[in-house]
């Protein structure tokens, strides 16, 4: 079996010469055709002790004793296939050899077409022969899968696009197949049309999958002779072990390792590469500081060489999300350099970049005040109530961390530039479009008594009312506010519109119901809390992890895909039912690490304490740790399989599936909350001395007129 060994797999020499590994203990006897640096082989070596190895097919064919196996490994993938010559068939089949050959340029009596490449394809188990451990419509993962196209009556393996988790759920149907592992009916020789040997350089997945494959290789190659354990370790893999303990200074080094993943990974934006969308991974590209901006993600795309590229979306959310992160670590570790890019960030939202430009700076515009979504057109004019909010939590918080009111004015129009396009029982639309004002002013909205039971899209705008509320005064904010609360209480569960899970929404919605408790404190408004804690808790696993949820069938906008052919086509949950054992970090564990925090603090609960705590170790063990890929070194993917102990989920979600890491929404607010814990806060305390009350007289009579403002509203 294959042993995940955390001890880093040394550089070993190749065996060049001389028999098959031979023993009268029936160990394995075994020739290889490879490069030394093959993944394979050195796991072999470092396992084994030994390993004849040659250059060419016919050497290993001609050295091999009768009866053993070969080993045809891929060097060229994926370039070139692999060229062994038919009478090298022939002759291995003379001496009763078993063959395993990987990416051939030529089969005996078989056609084997050109090379094709994978978009959304996947390899499925499709016979018994890897046992119990990998049932058959099994999934795993071969990335950016080079793969010859051939035509073969029955495969161990096939490649195909299929929806599910970690099993096909609709079998092969609707969606082509190719045969990736197969025996040819000459008998005595196995194939597979790409190069599975390729499994750790280009981070195959998941890990536990790959102990079934080579199991079953190996063990075709010499049936029933012992298998030795393969020891190897994933080159991306977690920070620690389900099991392992916690060093004392685990949480200041995951601080630490998680603000510099930023520069590892060449994320803020240089004037020689901002207008590319979409970026190599280039550990020598020039970094920037901030002033340009950060770029989104690195995407759910694994290459050959097991690079992922970056998504070069400068968004308003991701930026002030970053630039929170910055602070809180600048003034934890009292480091100026983070401090600078925490201010380069928050001055390019709100000052430098077209995000608050053009009609969002027009006091005649009914889009005064607000942010725009990201800096590339047309997505710019494009207004998410959420994204604001996000954005407007990080300003917050930076401006907490560094001690200053320079973005207090754009802060505060952007909330009240929300709150007045939102209606009067506190609900506004997911998005408002700068098109959407041509044809009605802000003054529609502000009387349009619509509801949006969606916490993903409601709740953490609310929060900013509620914050602002507490600094001002201004009753409106909290009128509303709670009356969109208690409608969104009241038609919980059953009613609630979910995104990619019952269970996101649950964790959105628990910061401003702490926050209202911090305004008004009540034994309903203390209710609303413990209950939607206890349902977000009841999944939470002993590891601490948040196990995902499908709400209501028919209320939810990205469930999993309903056929194959849908898989990849839109945005998508991680599962595909109810039970799969995956925590989504991009929506859901993200943002209830906070909702959680702030929740626990001001109702001052030990057992949700507690579970905040077991989250935060969860969090600290999954962190990425790798030492070849140093620009993921420090970053938190957004899928993690809290049963394998691995990053695994469907990975259907349009590029930000479980290998995306996003700079704002995921590495941002997990990193915000290990500093606040750190410094035995929250973010409630941490921003309570805000002067930006003292600006809202101006700003309330350019934004919200006194005659905009019913009585109503005026009353608390």
């Amino acid at each position: 079996m294959l042993t995940f060994c955390p001890c880093l797999l040394a550089s070993i020499p190749a065996f060049s010469g001389g028999e098959s590994f031979d023993s009268e203990n029936r160990m394995m006897k075994v020739c290889f055709c490879c490069s030394p640096e093959n993944d394979l082989y050195r796991v072999w070596l470092a396992s084994s002790g030994q390993g004849p190895r040659y250059e060419t097919p016919a050497d290993a064919v001609a050295a091999a004793s009768r009866g053993s196996g070969v080993l045809v490994l891929a060097d060229r993938y994926p370039n070139e296939t692999t060229q062994v010559d038919l009478s090298v068939f022939e002759r291995a089949a003379e001496k009763d050899l078993r063959l395993y050959v990987e990416y051939p340029t030529q089969l005996p009596g078989m056609d084997v077409a050109s090379p094709r490449t994978t978009q959304w394809e996947r390899v499925v188990v499709t016979s018994e022969a890897f046992g119990s451990s990998l049932p058959r419509l099994s999934i795993l993962m071969v990335n950016d899968c080079h793969f010859l196209p051939v035509q073969a009556e029955a495969a161990h393996l096939m490649l195909a696009r299929v929806a599910g988790f970690d099993r096909a759920v609709y079998g092969l149907e609707g969606t082509e197949a190719h045969p990736i592992l197969f025996e040819h009916p000459q008998g005595n020789l196995l194939v597979a049309t790409t190069k599975l040997s390729h499994f750790i350089t280009g981070r195959y997945a998941p890990m536990d999958g790959w102990d079934s494959i080579w199991n079953m290789i190996l063990a075709w190659l010499q049936p029933g002779v012992p298998i030795p354990d393969l020891v190897w370790r994933p080159v991306v893999r977690p920070t620690l072990t389900q099991n392992a303990p916690l060093p004392a200074d685990a949480t200041s080094v995951a601080i630490r390792r998680g603000i510099d993943w930023y520069s590892r990974g060449r994320l803020l934006v240089h004037p020689e590469w901002k207008t590319i969308q979409n970026l190599e991974t280039d550990l020598n590209r020039p970094l920037g500081d901030g002033s340009l901006g950060m770029a989104e993600c690195f995407l759910s795309k694994v290459g050959v060489d097991g690079t992922q590229p970056i998504c070069l979306s400068v968004r308003n959310d991701c930026n002030s999300e970053s630039a929170m992160a910055f602070a809180l670590c600048g003034k934890l570790t009292r480091e100026e350099r983070y401090e600078t890019v925490a201010r380069n960030l928050l001055d390019f939202v709100f000052f430098h970049s077209n995000l608050r430009k053009g009609p969002r700076s027009d006091p005649n515009s009914s889009s005064y005040g607000l942010v725009g979504w990201t800096t590339q057109d047309p997505y710019t004019d494009v207004y998410y109530g959420d994204d604001n909010a996000r954005s407007l939590l990080g300003a917050m918080a930076a401006s907490a961390a560094l001690g200053t009111d320079r973005w207090d004015e754009p802060m505060l129009r952007c909330i009240l530039a929300n709150f007045r396009t939102a209606g009067p029982l506190g609900y506004r639309n997911n998005s408002l479009r700068e098109k959407d004002f041509e044809e009605r002013d802000w003054k529609w909205y502000w009387n349009e008594e619509r509801t949006n039971f969606a916490p993903h899209f409601e709740s953490w705008i609310w929060a900013c009312y509620l914050w602002l509320y507490d600094k001002t005064g201004f009753a409106p904010l909290l009128k509303r506010t709670r009356k969109g609360i208690e409608l969104m209480m009241e038609a919980y569960p059953d009613e609630w519109r979910w995104t990619n899970g019952i269970q996101q929404e649950r964790a959105r919605l628990l910061l401003p119901l702490a926050w209202l408790v911090r305004v008004e404190d009540t034994p309903r408004h203390r209710g609303w809390i413990c209950r939607i804690a206890k349902d977000l808790l009841a999944s939470q696993d002993s590891c601490g992890a948040i196990r995902e949820e499908l709400g209501k069938p028919g209320m939810g906008q990205y469930g999993p895909p309903r056929s194959n052919e849908e898989y990849g086509t839109a945005e998508a949950t991680l599962i595909h039912s109810n039970g799969d054992p995956v925590a989504d970090l991009l929506y859901t564990t993200n943002f209830a690490f906070l909702s959680l925090h702030e929740a626990a603090s001001v109702l001052e609960d030990s057992d949700l304490t507690r579970s905040v705590d077991r989250l935060a170790d969860f969090l600290l063990r999954i962190q990425v740790r790798s030492d070849l890929h140093l620009e993921l070194d420090g970053a938190w993917f957004r899928g993690f399989d809290f049963r394998r102990w691995d990053y695994w989920a469907s990975n259907a979600d349009l590029g930000w599936g479980v290998w995306s890491t996003e700079t704002g929404w995921t590495q941002g607010w997990i990193l915000a909350v290990l500093t606040l814990r750190e410094r035995k806060t929250n973010l409630w305390d941490l921003t309570g001395g805000s002067r930006i009350g003292d600006r809202m007289e101006t700003v309330l009579a350019e934004m919200l007129p006194a005659e905009a403002v019913s009585l109503q509203d005026d009353e608390t």
